[in-house]
């Protein structure tokens, strides 16, 4: 695997590259220097390739569970390319808000918000009605320790979701968490391997499609399941975590050995995009970065850039939580940050004091405890 250093010109570079909304944001007195502002506005411009496909979404999109790490940038970014293809769908975001940095950012983005705790009774009922879902709710942490919540929002939350909008189109976001470790030598699981999750949390996450899919079956519905591995932006995510160790001095833990992963402003074009291929039987995208790297090499390369010592603990495996995207770089094209670039961009933000979410992607996981 090739990397590069961090250089301040390939961030221009690149986001000159996209459309008029990133070569007027260069234009409109931005700094080189990776901030967190610029971070949103890399997550929030959209591709040519994507103004082209939005032109064809019809109706408004609304957003369940956009309150996340992915959301405000998803909504976002899905007004931006409505409007720079002169189009006035419109993009709803729903979510409790607990926190708020999201909330901030999506009003000073004039996004529709509506402040919702989607397990109450009678809530999704009361939400408007919408051609096109996507849907973002779930929960991951704390299932260990109480799992019945986790159930209940990733299985019960779901089959409440099919039935309010049967009618219509939806993407519902699931995780390679669903597929067992395979071999480092293997490409990884695709959309027609066999599900095996591990853990409380993966088996709920089953649960959630499955919902979905017999919302699919029973009212024709046109649904795809996005299976998503590892979005990262620079905030949060497993290069994040992995710079973090390295930067902090602590661990870097070698029992995941391998993982691939995908730039959030990728992660989420592709998810807007799927409201075109959803189907009735639901469709399944597999969605990753085209790279398998090692663990040990990565950290290698932070500790390059930190000008650190690189500390490590466990031992490699020979298998790894490992997903083949192929199907959806056939769809969708190749992701538009490689692998190389998010690993430099990563280590300029945290060189650069960048706010972290402070939640850990805990990728050294293999039993399914979360």
């Amino acid at each position: 695997m090739c990397f590069i250093q961090p250089t301040h010109r390939s961030f221009m570079k690149w986001l000159r590259s996209r459309t008029n909304h990133g070569k007027d944001a260069c234009k409109s007195g931005y700094t080189s220097m990776l901030t967190e502002a610029k971070l949103d506005l890399m997550l929030t411009t959209p591709s040519a390739r994507m103004i082209e496909d939005v032109k064809k979404i019809k109706g408004d999109i609304i957003i369940l569970g956009a309150g996340g790490k992915m959301g405000p940038t998803l909504a976002i970014l899905a007004k931006n390319a409505f409007e720079a293809a002169g189009c006035s769908n419109r993009v709803i975001a729903v979510s409790r808000f607990s926190d708020p940095f999201a909330m901030k950012l999506l009003n000073n983005n004039k996004i529709e918000c509506i402040s919702c705790d989607m397990m109450e009774h009678g809530a999704v009922d009361r939400l408007p009605d919408c051609e096109n879902v996507i849907y973002m709710a779930g929960k991951k942490f704390g299932t260990s320790a109480n799992s019945a919540p986790t159930w209940a929002m990733n299985a019960w939350l779901p089959a409440l979701v099919a039935e309010r909008y049967q009618k219509s189109n939806i993407v519902v976001f699931s995780s390679a968490n669903i597929y067992r470790f395979c071999p480092i030598s293997y490409c990884g699981a695709d959309e027609n391997a066999s599900v095996e999750p591990v853990g409380e949390y993966a088996q709920s996450v089953l649960a959630r499609e499955k919902m979905f899919e017999y919302g699919s079956m029973t009212y024709g519905t046109k649904t795809l399941m996005y299976r998503l591995s590892y979005a990262c932006d620079m905030r949060y995510g497993v290069l994040h975590d992995i710079a973090q160790h390295v930067l902090n001095d602590e661990p870097v833990g070698l029992d995941p050995t391998a993982f691939a992963c995908i730039w959030q402003g990728d992660a989420n074009e592709i998810a807007i995009r799927s409201l075109l291929h959803v189907s009735n039987p639901a469709a399944k995208l597999v969605v990753t970065g085209p790279e398998c790297v090692s663990i040990r090499k990565t950290a290698l390369k932070f500790g390059e850039l930190f000008n650190k010592k690189v500390i490590f603990t466990g031992e490699e495996q020979p298998t790894a939580l490992l997903a083949d995207a192929s199907k959806c770089c056939q769809i969708m094209g190749y992701p538009s940050v490689s692998m190389a670039q998010m690993i430099a961009w990563q280590a300029e933000y945290l060189l650069g004091g960048g706010r972290t979410l402070n939640k850990p992607t805990h990728y050294e996981e293999r039993k399914g405890d979360y």
